[in-house]
C-alpha cells in the first residue's frame, strides 16, 4: 500500500470549544542514519514512536514514525507552538479512492478545524512501508523552511502533535482534523556535544518508585521520600544522572525530578509516598525543594563536564531526598503500575571544582503580578551589575546548564547577557515554554560570567483564561520566573534576584486609589490591594511599564540565606546600551 506526504495546516474558525486536541495512538521513532548523529526518541502514545536525528550543518531533521498498522488511513505529525491545532504545521500522509496525491491551497468551514493544503511542500523525501502490524514512514525537514506560514524548530520545547483517521478520501479538501490525535513535547535540537567520559570508581545509587498504581487521571504528581545510602556520609560528586523508565510505561513518565531535603544532618524525614498535592502530605516535606537532578522526555542522560561534579553527601549533608514523578495519563488507564525513578552515578574522586546553582529572576512574593486576560505579559527578574560585581571572583564562573521555570501560565522565558552595557548572546531561550515539561539542559556554548555582568531573565505568561490577578508565590496557580543556572566553580552566590521596589509600588497603589477611585490604599496587604484593582488593559500596560522602568529591590543572597553587604533597596535597572545583532537567517 503507498501513501503521500502533503504538507498541509490546521486552521480554527469558531468558538473556542472547538479547540481540540489530536487524539491517536502512535509513537515517534528517531531514525537511525549513517550519516547524520545520535537517533532520538519519543513515545506518542503506548503503541507509537518518533525518532529523530539531526543535521546541524544542513539544518534539518529526519524523522521516522512507527504506528500501529494504517488500514486505508490518514495520518498527520507536525509541530505546534503549544500543542494546539489551530495553527499547527503537520506533513499530512493519505490516500483517494484512486490512491492519488491532491494538493489543495485552502479549505475553511465555519465552526471546524480543517487542513489548508500548503503550496510549498516542506516534508521531503518521504518514504513508507507496512510490514507486518507496523506501519513506518520517514521524510526530512528544514529547522526553517524560509516560509513564513510554517513552524520554525529551534532551541527549547517542540510541541509535537499528530492524528489519524478513517480513508480513503475522496479529497484532503474539508478535512475536519478535530478530536482524533494528541500531542507529546520534547526538546528536538539536542547538545551535540559529546559527553564525558565517567570516572572508573563510579558507583550507581537508584531512587525509584516501587509498585505505584498511577490513578486513572489524565496527570498526577507522585512524590517518595528516599533515604540515600551510609556512604554519602562522605563527600562525592555527582557525575551523571539518568532516567530509569520501566519498560512499556515510556509514554506514562512525562518528567522527574529528585530534591534534596534541606534541613539539619540529623532530621528525621516521613517516609512519605503519595500525591505531590496532597494534603495527608506531611508539612517537613516541603524542605525537600533543592533540585539535585531534572529530566523530561526525551531527553539524555545528564554527564557533568570533567572539571566539575554536583557536591552530594558529607557530614553536614542530611541524606533525605524525594522523588517527583508527573505521570501524563490522557487515556486516563486505571493498570498502569510504575516503578520509575532517576538513576544517580557518584564518585568519591572529587573532581577539580564543586558545581554550583545560581537562582536568577524573580523574588517568589506578591509583590510581582500578572493581570487577567493578558496573551503575552512580561516581567524581568534582574542579576545586576552591582550584585555579580561583590558576588563573582575576578576570573568569573562558567555556566554550563540551565533550567528554566515557571508555573501554569508562563509561555516563553530567555535570559540575557550584559556587560559594560552591551548584550552578548543569550544564555538560554524556550519560545514555546511548558511547565509540564521541565529538564535541566546542558548549553551548546559555556558561557564565562565575569564581576560587573548582569544576567536579565524574562518571561512572558498568557492569563487569558483568568478572571483575576496573579500573584507572584509558591503555589502552582500563582507564577515564578527562575532560571536555575549551573556552573563552576562553586562560589558563595546562590540567588541574584529582583522585584519592584516597595516605594514605587506604594507609591502606584496610592495613584490608583486617588486618581482612578480603585479601592486600594497604604492600609492594605500588597496582594489585598492586587485583587482590588479593576483591570483594564490601560491598568495592565501601566503595571507593565511599572516593573520595567522604576527602581528594584535586589536579593543579592549568600548561601546561609543572608544578603552581601550593601544596601540593596531602590536599586537601579542594570541599563542595555548597545543590543545583541540577531544572528542571519539562511533564509536571507
Amino acid at each position: 500500500m503507498w501513501g503521500w506526504f502533503i504538507k498541509g495546516r490546521v486552521l480554527k474558525r469558531g468558538p473556542a470549544h472547538c479547540r481540540a486536541m489530536l487524539r491517536a495512538g502512535c509513537t515517534v521513532v528517531v531514525l537511525a542514519v549513517a550519516a547524520w548523529a545520535t537517533v532520538y526518541h519519543i513515545p506518542l502514545d503506548s503503541h507509537s514512536n518518533f525518532s529523530w536525528t539531526l543535521d546541524y550543518p544542513s539544518s534539518r531533521l529526519q524523522v521516522e514514525v512507527h504506528v500501529p498498522k494504517l488500514r486505508d488511513e490518514w495520518f498527520a505529525v507536525g509541530f505546534s507552538d503549544y500543542g494546539q491545532l489551530p495553527g499547527a504545521d503537520l506533513c499530512v500522509m493519505w490516500e483517494d479512492w484512486k490512491r492519488n496525491v491532491h494538493f489543495q491551497t485552502e479549505s475553511i468551514c465555519p465552526g471546524n478545524m480543517l487542513i489548508i493544503v500548503d503550496s510549498q511542500q516542506d516534508c521531503l523525501a518521504f518514504r513508507h512501508v507496512t510490514r507486518g502490524n507496523i506501519s513506518k514512514f520517514t521524510f526530512r525537514r528544514d529547522f526553517d523552511t524560509c516560509d513564513d506560514q510554517d513552524y520554525v524548530i529551534e532551541e527549547g520545547t517542540t510541541h509535537i502533535v499528530w492524528a489519524r483517521g478513517k480513508g480513503p478520501l475522496f479529497r484532503l479538501e474539508g478535512l475536519n482534523i478535530s478530536g482524533h490525535g494528541n500531542m507529546q513535547r520534547v526538546q528536538l535540537l539536542k547538545n551535540p556535544n559529546p559527553p564525558t567520559a565517567l570516572p572508573p570508581d563510579t558507583w550507581k545509587h537508584e531512587i525509584i518508585n516501587n509498585a505505584v498504581k498511577v490513578p486513572g487521571d489524565d496527570t498526577t504528581y507522585w512524590c517518595k521520600v528516599h533515604q540515600l545510602p551510609p556512604e554519602l556520609r562522605t563527600k562525592h560528586h555527582v557525575v551523571q544522572y539518568e532516567a530509569v523508565i520501566q519498560p512499556g510505561n515510556e509514554a506514562l513518565v512525562h518528567h522527574m525530578e529528585v530534591f534534596h531535603c534541606e534541613v539539619s544532618p540529623e532530621q528525621h524525614m516521613p517516609q512519605y509516598e503519595g500525591s505531590c498535592f496532597s494534603p495527608d502530605r506531611p508539612e517537613p516535606t516541603q524542605a525537600c525543594k533543592r533540585v539535585l537532578a531534572a529530566w523530561a522526555m526525551g531527553a539524555l542522560p545528564f554527564t557533568y563536564p570533567e572539571e566539575a561534579g554536583l557536591p552530594i553527601g558529607g557530614p553536614q549533608f542530611n541524606l533525605y531526598v524525594m522523588l517527583e514523578v508527573h505521570y501524563n495519563n490522557p487515556e486516563l488507564k486505571t493498570d498502569w503500575v510504575d516503578s520509575s525513578g532517576v538513576r544517580m552515578y557518584l564518585s568519591p574522586t572529587l573532581r577539580q571544582y564543586d558545581g554550583g546553582v545560581i537562582e536568577l529572576g524573580l523574588e517568589y512574593t506578591d509583590k510581582m503580578a500578572i493581570p487577567p486576560a493578558q496573551p503575552h505579559f512580561q516581567l524581568t527578574g534582574y542579576c545586576i551589575t552591582e550584585c555579580t560585581a561583590v558576588a563573582i571572583p575576578q576570573q568569573g564562573i562558567t555556566i554550563f546548564a540551565s533550567q528554566l521555570h515557571t508555573h501554569l501560565t508562563g509561555v516563553r522565558v530567555f535570559t540575557k547577557h550584559i556587560r559594560d552595557g552591551r548584550e552578548l548572546p543569550e544564555l538560554n531561550r524556550d519560545n514555546h515554554y511548558s511547565t509540564h515539561f521541565q529538564e535541566i539542559r546542558p548549553l551548546k556554548r559555556r558561557v564565562q560570567v565575569l564581576p560587573g555582568d548582569a544576567l536579565l531573565t524574562e518571561c512572558w505568561y498568557d492569563t487569558t483564561d483568568r478572571t483575576n490577578i496573579t500573584l507572584g508565590g509558591f503555589a502552582i496557580s500563582e507564577e515564578m520566573c527562575v532560571n536555575y543556572v549551573h556552573y563552576f566553580p562553586k562560589i558563595d552566590l546562590e540567588v541574584c534576584k529582583s522585584s519592584v521596589s516597595y516605594d514605587s509600588l506604594h507609591t502606584y497603589f496610592r495613584f490608583l486609589h486617588e486618581w482612578e477611585g480603585q479601592a486600594t490604599g497604604p492600609d492594605h496587604g500588597i496582594s489585598d490591594n492586587y485583587k482590588a484593582v479593576q483591570w483594564t488593559p490601560m491598568r495592565a500596560r501601566v503595571l507593565h511599564e511599572l516593573y520595567h522602568e522604576t527602581p528594584l529591590s535586589m536579593q543579592c543572597n549568600q548561601s546561609n540565606g543572608e544578603r552581601y553587604p550593601g544596601y540593596w533597596e531602590n536599586m537601579p535597572i542594570t541599563p542595555v546600551l548597545y543590543l545583541q545583532q540577531p544572528e542571519r537567517s539562511t533564509c536571507e
